[in-house]
């Protein structure tokens, strides 16, 4: 098996390891509700590249609530 000579440094670690990082998400805003969402997924309103591509229904309040 094969042993290395000499121990890495913690610069020489970090630095091969800089490049693995957590990146932003993709933000985009919808061009009808301008409800920001991820990049090619669906807004929460049911809109994909500015076309209405599934319904959502409405939330109905019980009417206990609505006293």
């Amino acid at each position: 098996m094969a042993v290395q000579k000499k121990r890495k440094t913690r610069s020489r670690r970090d630095m091969r390891r800089s490049h693995i990082k957590a990146s932003k998400p993709a933000l985009t805003n919808d061009e009808n509700t301008g409800e920001t969402h991820l990049r090619h997924n669906i807004s929460p309103q049911g809109f994909y590249k500015g076309k209405k591509v599934i319904s959502i229904k409405e939330k109905s309040i019980p009417e206990q609530e609505q006293e």
